[in-house]
C-alpha cells in the first residue's frame, strides 16, 4: 500500500516532532509478519535468558514465554527485512528526511496483555548523537493501539528543545530522571491507530511508554533511519562498504553534514549494557513504577 502524506503533515512533523500515518500496511502484509513472529515466540520456549535474538521479560518461563523485545528482527524475519523496501514507508521517509535515507537498526517491542515492560522517558538522540539530527524512528503497529495497551507517547515540540541529561550516579542510564527534570509529562500525546499504521518520531523527541494494562497485546515493530549525510559520533564506522549497504534511498557520501545541534555523549557507559530495558535499570527514579 502507499501512504499519502501532505505538506501539512510534513509541517506538523517539523513543528510537533511526530506523525501518525494510517493504513500503510495491508492486512495481508500484517499476517505474514505476525506468522513469523508467532514462530519466534514458539522458539522462545527453549530460551531461559537473553540472547542475540530475544530480550525476555523478568517473569518469562519456558512454559509461559514472555518476550519484551525481538532484537534485530530484520535479521531473523524475512517479512521485516522486506519492509525496508516498502514503497509506502520510503515515500514518507523521503518527505521527512530527504532523498538520501540510511537504515540503522530494527527491533520489535512486545507487550503482552496485562504485562509488558515500560520504557521510561528518553530521547533517542541521547543514545545516538550524529553530525546532524535528521534521524527518526518508524513504529509499525502490528496490533490496534489505543490509550490502554501501552502506546508510545511523545511530548510535542520537545525535539526543538534541550537534550536532557540521561545519566544517574555518574553513568549513562538511558532515561530522563522525572524527579530532577521539571518536565510536564502529562502533556505527552499517545500515538494510537489501527494495525498497519505507522508512527514517525524525531530523534530528539522525548518519548516513552507505560506497561500494557489492557486485555490486548501491543506489538510494535521499530526501524531507525538517518539521512545519508548524518554520521555517528558514538559508534565509529568500521567498514564503509557495510555502512553504505544500509542505504535504502539515495547515494552514499563521505562528506558529513555538520549542523549546530546540542550533544551530550552517552558516557560513561551504563553499568548494565544491553537493550534499553537493561540500561534503564540503573536510573535513580522511575516514572512508570
Amino acid at each position: 500500500m502507499t501512504a499519502v502524506v501532505t505538506r501539512a503533515d510534513v509541517a506538523f512533523y517539523e513543528e510537533q516532532g511526530y506523525l501518525v500515518v494510517p493504513d500503510v500496511l495491508s492486512e495481508a502484509e500484517l499476517e505474514v509478519i505476525r506468522g513469523e513472529l508467532d514462530q519466534l515466540v514458539e522458539q522462545a520456549c527453549e530460551v531461559t535468558e537473553n540472547d542475540d535474538v530475544f530480550d525476555l521479560e523478568d517473569n518469562h518461563t519456558p512454559a509461559a514465554p514472555k518476550i519484551r523485545r525481538i532484537k534485530s528482527p530484520d535479521a531473523v524475519m524475512p517479512s521485516v527485512a522486506a519492509l525496508l523496501g516498502h514503497r509506502g514507508m520510503l515515500d514518507v521517509l523521503a518527505q521527512l528526511l530527504g532523498s538520501g535515507v540510511r537504515f540503522q537498526v530494527s527491533k520489535l517491542n512486545m507487550k503482552a496483555a496485562h504485562d509488558g515492560s515500560a520504557v521510561e522517558w528518553h530521547q533517542d538522540w541521547a543514545f545516538r548523537p550524529h553530525t546532524n539530527d535528521d534521524l527518526l524512528t518508524v513504529g509499525v503497529m502490528l496490533d490496534d493501539v489505543d490509550e490502554t495497551n501501552g502506546p508510545l507517547c511523545v511530548l510535542p515540540g520537545s525535539h526543538r528543545g534541550e537534550i536532557h541529561d540521561h545519566h544517574a550516579n555518574g553513568y549513562f542510564s538511558g532515561a530522563i530522571d522525572p524527579v530532577k527534570n521539571p518536565i510536564d509529562f502529562s502533556a505527552a500525546v499517545p500515538l494510537v491507530g489501527t494495525a498497519g499504521s505507522m508512527t514517525f518520531h524525531h530523534v530528539r523527541a522525548v518519548h516513552g511508554s507505560a506497561p500494557n494494562r489492557s486485555v490486548r497485546q501491543r506489538n510494535l515493530l521499530l526501524f531507525q533511519f538517518a539521512a545519508n549525510d548524518a554520521f555517528p559520533l558514538v559508534h565509529p564506522i568500521g567498514d564503509l562498504a557495510s555502512f553504505d549497504r544500509m542505504i535504502v534511498a539515495g547515494e552514499p557520501t563521505i562528506e558529513p553534514r555538520v549542523t549546530e545541534v546540542p550533544v551530550r555523549m552517552p558516557l560513561p557507559s551504563a553499568p548494565l549494557e544491553g537493550s534499553i530495558y537493561e540500561i534503564q535499570r540503573s536510573m535513580a527514579n522511575r516514572f512508570f513504577d
